[in-house]
Parts: C-alpha cells; sequence; structure tokens
C-alpha cells in the first residue's frame, strides 16, 4: 500500500496534507526519513510520524480475554458467543476468532482479519506454545507427572490411543480446596488440558490461558470506550508475533 494512503487511512489528515507532511521529512520508515509520498509499504513496516509510531489499519488484531460460559463463534442463535462483545464497526472488518476457546474456559483469544496470520497461529507446523493456568482438584500432582509431560504422554480415553507431544507442566500452589499448576502445550488436541488432568486421576476446575507465544493476557481495563474485555495489540506484539510465525522471511 502506499504510504500516504495507509497514513488517510488512519484519519489523521487529508491525502494532499499528508503529501506535505511527507515531503517536510516528518516521516519516517524503518528508521529512515522519506519524502517520497507513493513508496510502498508492507505489513511490518515501522512507521512514524513525528517520532509517534503509527500503523495501517487494514488489518486489525484484537487480544480478548474470553470470559467463561462464551463460545467462541461470531454468532450463535442460542448462547453468548465471542462476536456478542464486538462492535459493529469491527464486525464490518470481517474478523474472526483465531483458533477456539472452549465454552468454560476464559482467557486469551485473538482476534483478527488476517486470513495469513490466523493460519500460520493455528497452525502445527510453527509450534506457537500456548499456557493455560489450571485450578484442579485431586490430589496434588507430582514430579512424576512432570517428567511424564515433558516426555509425551499418551491418551487411551477414546478408542484412539493419542499420543502427545512434549508439554511443560509446572506445578503451583494450593488454592483453597484445590490446586494449582500450569501447562504449556504446542499441539491443540481436543480438549487436551482437561483430559491430561484427568488422566492423572484429577478433574479440572477452572481453565484459564494465559500466553501465546510472546503474547500475555493482561489486566484490560474497563472505560467509557472499552467496556468489554477487549484491546487492540500493538505494533510490537504483532510484529514479534509475526516474527515467531516467520513471516517475515
Amino acid at each position: 500500500m502506499r504510504l500516504d494512503k495507509m497514513i488517510s487511512n488512519l484519519g489523521i489528515a487529508t491525502r494532499s496534507e499528508i503529501k506535505k507532511i511527507i515531503r517536510a521529512g516528518r516521516v519516517k520508515v524503518n528508521g529512515v526519513v522519506v519524502s517520497d509520498a507513493s513508496i510502498h509499504i508492507k505489513d511490518d513496516d515501522t512507521v512514524l510520524l513525528d517520532d509517534e509510531e503509527i500503523q495501517s489499519k487494514n488489518y486489525i488484531y484484537l487480544l480478548m480475554d474470553k470470559p467463561v460460559n462464551v463460545i467462541t463463534a461470531m454468532e450463535d442463535k442460542r448462547l453468548q458467543c465471542v462476536g456478542d462483545f464486538l462492535s459493529p464497526e469491527l464486525k464490518a472488518k470481517k474478523v474472526s476468532p483465531v483458533g477456539r476457546l472452549d465454552y468454560h474456559t476464559t482467557g486469551l483469544l485473538i482476534i483478527t482479519n488476517d486470513g495469513e496470520f490466523s493460519h500460520r497461529m493455528t497452525s502445527p507446523k510453527y509450534h506457537l506454545p500456548k499456557t493455560y493456568l489450571v485450578t484442579y482438584s485431586g490430589n496434588r500432582l507430582t514430579n512424576k507427572q512432570v517428567e511424564e509431560a515433558s516426555s509425551g504422554m499418551t491418551l487411551h480415553d477414546t478408542d484412539e490411543v493419542i499420543k502427545l507431544k512434549p508439554s511443560v507442566l509446572e506445578l503451583g500452589e494450593d488454592n483453597g480446596d484445590y490446586h494449582t499448576c500450569k501447562l504449556t502445550l504446542t499441539e491443540g488436541k481436543t480438549h487436551q488440558v482437561r483430559r491430561m488432568i484427568s488422566s492423572w486421576n484429577c478433574e479440572v476446575i477452572e481453565l484459564r490461558r494465559i500466553s501465546i507465544g510472546s503474547l500475555f493476557i493482561d489486566d484490560i481495563p474497563e472505560d467509557d470506550n472499552n467496556i468489554y474485555p477487549i484491546r487492540e495489540l500493538d505494533f510490537s506484539e504483532i510484529n514479534q508475533l509475526k516474527l515467531e510465525l516467520k513471516m517475515n522471511d
């Protein structure tokens, strides 16, 4: 996309005003001052206006802290879904969830209209680690289960025996009558965390995804403009994820 068009899409100024701004040397691309408004900008280019970072809004990248009892879908006639938390303006940009979180699972969910980004995020080829905070009942897990997870355990709870890839189990603290742990996976078998915990004769009470790759869930403040648990990813977060997904190769 042309530099002047990219900036005009942000609503900063008119196209003619933007050309004057560029000619005045107020815009940098990847750290270099540019004077040609017609140069083409890639999604991973860093664009500064008066040394403040700006970026194209062609693609939208959102971080949602998915609540419990919400399905990962843009619309549903019976149940509350992710799409219910999005404004009409965002829906008009054809955004959709990347992968899914179960109905009873909370936490980090990425929503975007970048198809290639979404494909790579969900492809096992890129092995992007996902970490879950688990609250469970039953006997407290031990180093025995840590070793089982790290060696790649086998699930026998269905007719199909499933050999899992190695995962990282971190033992946590007691939480009242329950216990906690963290599980980091590089694959996404159906209900994998719950099935792993169940195989150790324990039961998941709460399950929350807290990170995907370098991206961690954080507190999303509520204000007049953000009444739902959603925020836009900033440029550095998007760029780092794209590096991890090898989109800049």
